[in-house]
């Protein structure tokens, strides 16, 4: 199905104007922004809505099934979808798709990436549809796709760069989710988690592919050699620049220039799929995971060239499932799943400041949420301890079928919202 886009004309006009004059502070290059915290740095937005919701600039659809969210780079829009290959018009396999839009909503180019993955079992059937956000660096942009291919693409053009299958290479089993990462560039570095029986993390050179280093894979695999769904962030500490992320049993950290495996946490729920990407704050490292597990706190500790992980706290709360957290004056910020509810948490103690009911992802910018609930409900909502604090709310249209669990996006004035098949771009830029 061909992208299909409804705008208002004078709204893209306008927007594609302030993407030529703006500096780009306000790109979002990558999965949850510049430095992954999933806060942006904007000013002067809207701190109250209409009625109705922001204005609507416009509408593509034709992105097919998934929850990728989307990067906004240098003018671009980029995101990704499962749907049938425009190439073998004949069988018409279901494959990956990555997309880039410019800034008033016009498809640029769209490229295939690979088979989709098709799910064993009949219950994950519901959720098939693409996982990772595109990555835009240097130029390049980089997607991994449900089923393990690793791409890296010119930017202006689509044009295949180069590609790696991390699961034939280091032969690895798909997920039983699919592969779910979006992979971290840092310097001229790419980083990503392969979880087969010949390597479990990989560092290669975002320019050619080429490996720099390839970690053992029974460190990576946690024991039992189940991957987990997050993604990497980094983080200084104890003399190391520390990957963290998670299998399916820990959250670990290793040292991003050699691979050596630093510390584990365990943090396990019975569906074994840790989501959520950590936290890393002043020596501590906060996990959740959702079915029920709860969430963590351990202060990383030093001794020599060695780095332990003491347990903090471990409790109950807050068992994010994939919608992620944020981290704002101390204080996390997220919604549970067996224990349902958005929550703020004190980061340090653990200590409940308030819970209302809802469910979802979330981003913030200048002081406030922006609450995405699964049912499709988007909330503007301050971003204090003391109380839980709504401040507008509009219902998002329907793209397709299944819950609303893209994250939201806010990049150069506009909030990005993504259901299923359609991509929405909403003003919210205050006059």
């Amino acid at each position: 199905m061909p992208i299909k886009v409804k705008f208002s004309r004078m709204a893209a006009i306008i927007v594609s104007m302030a993407a030529v004059t703006a500096a780009f502070a306000s790109d979002w290059p990558n999965w949850h922004g510049p430095d992954r915290t999933n806060k942006s740095k904007e000013t002067g937005l809207l701190k109250q809505w209409p009625a109705g919701g922001p204005k609507l600039l416009w509408t593509a659809d034709g992105l097919g099934a998934g929850y990728s969210g989307v990067s906004v780079s240098g003018g671009v829009v980029y995101s990704a979808g499962v749907k049938e290959s425009v190439s073998d018009t004949v069988n018409k396999p279901k494959v990956n798709y990555v997309f880039a839009f410019d800034l008033g909503g016009k498809l640029l180019w769209e490229v295939e990436a690979g088979p989709a993955w098709e799910a064993q079992r009949a219950f994950a059937r519901a959720y098939q549809g693409s996982r990772s956000t595109p990555t835009v660096d240097g130029g390049m942009v980089f997607y991994l796709s449900d089923t393990g291919l690793l791409l890296a693409l010119d930017a202006k053009s689509g044009e295949r760069m180069w590609t790696l299958n991390l699961r034939e290479k280091y032969d690895a089993t798909i997920p039983e989710y699919g592969y779910s990462e979006s992979p971290l560039i840092a310097g001229d570095r790419l980083y990503a988690a392969a979880y087969g029986k010949k390597a479990g993390v990989v560092c290669l050179n975002k320019k050619t592919g080429s490996v720099i280093w390839e970690s053992a894979p029974k460190a990576a695999s946690a024991k039992r050699g189940d991957p987990g769904y997050a993604s990497f962030i980094m983080a200084n500490n104890s003399g190391y620049k520390q990957l963290i992320s998670f299998s399916a049993d820990y959250v670990y950290g290793m040292d991003s220039e050699t691979g050596k495996f630093l510390w584990t946490a365990g943090i396990k729920n019975n569906r074994d799929n840790n989501c959520t990407d950590a936290v890393y704050h002043d020596g501590h490292v906060f996990a959740t995971s959702g079915y029920g597990r709860g969430s963590i706190l351990v202060k990383l500790e030093q001794n020599g060239s060695e780095v332990t992980a003491k347990k903090v706290y471990d409790l109950k709360l807050l068992d994010n499932q994939h919608g992620g957290v944020i981290l704002h004056d101390g204080h996390i910020y997220g919604s549970g799943h067996d224990n349902p509810g958005w929550f703020c948490l004190d980061f340090k103690t653990s200590k409940q400041k308030w819970k209302t009911p809802g469910k979802g992802s979330l981003t913030f910018a200048e002081g406030m949420l922006y609450l995405y609930d699964e049912t499709g409900t988007m909330t503007l909502a301050k971003a204090s301890p003391e109380s839980y604090a709504a401040v507008s709310s509009f219902k998002v249209p329907e793209g397709g079928k299944g819950s609303y669990w893209a994250h939201p996006v806010i990049s150069h004035g506009v909030l990005y919202l993504r259901h299923a098949n359609n991509l929405y771009a909403y003003g919210i830029k205050a006059k």
